[in-house]
């Protein structure tokens, strides 16, 4: 197995290829050689822009021009959405994809970017300065997100102007948790465990006393994916700021330092090491992928896993589907460990969720613009929550009710902006108003673990950090050292004391360097 990011293109030479492209993408726009606006008109005889947005899709259908999603989108937004199939995996496939897409000068007119990269295209002029664009034609995005937030914003501009390039996320509540299975919990008579020892019990208890009835001995007591990702659980224990499987930055002995380098993470990644000598996380953890690991939570086979406590009600929607058992799956408290002070991770300042594209083409443009605002009008987020009638939800006795997860035959839910700006009231409230009553059981559970997590969940200091902290420091950036060691460590090929050369290495290869600037960046944003 190799531990690079498997599949990454190396975006630092495909963002070098970009500062050329983007060059002549704007030469041709402005000497008027852009291709034509794809242009309907709606009911009101206006005309309709079309747009193509990329973002996150993991596994649904495309939305193509004419498709019943974009005809949602057109009436409810006033603008045509084209979202064209690229595969997720974990931002991995997405990432490859988009940077060859903008290295053909075919950069996406709405897009999310990853690792990093809008800081490249930032400086390249590729994508636009929304400073002054939000407020003026946007307002409704621009007042939806608080103004230390914006300031955030502001700070990490790349080119040091403190301008806007992108459009942050804000979730006022935490979000994340281990997720474990009462319901085999209740089976095999043990109470939720509540510190460490007692979780390891649980463990074993799933491994040998087959909870999930079958009489096979296929049950993995807990798991991950690759590079060490999706078992933040294990690492959380221990105070490890930890972020799908992303270590982060937080204050540490009473300074700003990455996770990844602490005696915390030595202690977590030597507990991890014995759970996978001992059986007790899925041999198969540091291959999987996403579809790998849902399918094997889906088919009733793991017993605690990591993800969203607000999308737990899809793992058990179809874990009923798979195997008939409606299954429990609970918020797993943070398990004491003496001497550490554990959290599940709350970043309320997300990631960057939109860029735009900076273009000539000012239909383009505006109609991007009208989108953002459109959509971030919250009297559309149940419009575009609930989706196209018969294929995401169905009217029962007057209420409109989403139906189940089908990536077979569902569009992708694109713009979610209930998402990107969400509350814990809203979400809760949205979940119980457009179920139905076959599907109650899975949301009651859903709301009730999304109210659960909160006890756990804390923010970090380096909540809001620019990527820019890693110019010129690629593998830090792409975790790719802590991958090798830490994979290595929990499979048991090299030993625990290993960890000290990870750290000398990481401080030796740009890890003093980046700890300056984002202690700088700390010391900046705090005043």
């Amino acid at each position: 197995m190799g531990f690079k990011k498997l599949g990454l293109v190396s975006a630092t030479c495909l963002l070098a290829i970009t500062a050329v492209v983007g060059c002549s993408s704007a030469n041709k726009e402005s000497s008027g050689t852009t291709a034509p606006s794809a242009q309907v008109q709606d009911a009101n005889g206006s005309e309709v822009v079309d747009i193509e947005v990329w973002g996150t899709n993991i596994g649904y259908k495309p939305i193509t021009k004419g498709s019943k999603l974009y005809e949602l989108y057109k009436e409810k937004l006033g603008v045509g959405v084209i979202h064209p199939y690229v595969e997720w995996n974990g931002g991995t496939n997405y990432l490859n994809q988009l940077n060859l897409k903008i290295a053909a000068g075919e950069i996406p007119d709405l897009f999310l970017p990853k690792e990093g990269i809008e800081n490249s295209l930032a400086k390249n002029g590729a994508i636009a300065d929304l400073t002054e664009l939000l407020p003026k034609y946007a307002p409704n995005l621009w007042n939806a997100i608080p103004k230390d937030i914006w300031d955030i914003v502001k700070a990490n501009d790349p080119t040091g102007q403190g301008k806007i390039f992108y459009i942050p996320g804000v979730v006022d509540y935490g979000r994340y948790a281990g997720m474990i299975r009462k319901d085999w919990l209740d089976k095999l008579g043990l109470q939720m465990p509540k510190t460490q020892d007692e979780y390891v019990k649980v463990l074993e208890a799933f491994r040998d006393k087959d909870p999930n009835g079958n009489g096979q001995k296929d049950e993995l007591p807990t798991g991950g994916r690759q590079e060490a990702r999706w078992m933040d659980h294990l690492f959380a224990m221990y105070g490890v700021a930890m972020f799908e499987g992303y270590p982060q930055w937080d204050l540490y002995d009473g300074k700003l330092t990455y996770a990844a380098v602490t005696p915390n993470m030595k202690s977590a990644l030597e507990f991890a090491a014995k759970l996978y000598k001992d059986g007790l996380i899925d041999k198969e953890s540091l291959l999987n992928d996403k579809a790998k690991w849902d399918g094997k939570v889906n088919d009733g086979r793991a017993g605690n896993f990591f993800h969203w406590a607000e999308t737990s009600y899809l793992y058990m929607e179809n874990t009923f589907k798979n195997t008939g058992v409606k299954p429990d799956f609970a918020v797993l408290p943070v398990p004491e460990v003496p001497g550490y002070k554990g959290f599940y991770t709350w970043k309320r300042f997300l990631e960057p969720q939109w860029v735009v594209k900076n273009t000539k083409d000012q239909k383009k443009l505006m109609a991007t613009l009208k989108l953002l605002n459109n959509m971030y009008d919250k009297k559309t987020w149940n419009s575009l929550f609930l989706g196209v009638e018969g294929m995401h939800y169905t009217m029962k006795d007057g209420k409109a009710v989403k139906l189940p997860d089908d990536k077979s035959t569902q569009e992708n839910l694109i713009l979610d902006p209930y998402s990107k700006l969400s509350t814990l009231d809203f979400m809760t409230e949205l979940n119980k108003s457009t179920a139905s009553n076959d599907r109650m059981w899975a949301v009651d559970q859903t709301n009730r673990n999304m109210q659960e997590a909160q006890k756990y969940a804390k923010t970090i200091a380096g909540d809001g950090m620019p990527a820019s902290v890693y110019d010129g420091f690629p593998d830090i950036n792409n975790r790719t050292l802590f991958i090798e060691y830490a994979t290595k460590i929990i499979l048991g090929q090299f030993p625990i004391s290993k960890f000290d050369e990870f750290v000398e290495k990481w401080n030796k290869t740009g890890g003093e360097e980046v700890t300056k600037r984002s202690r700088e960046w700390y010391a900046k944003v705090k005043k």
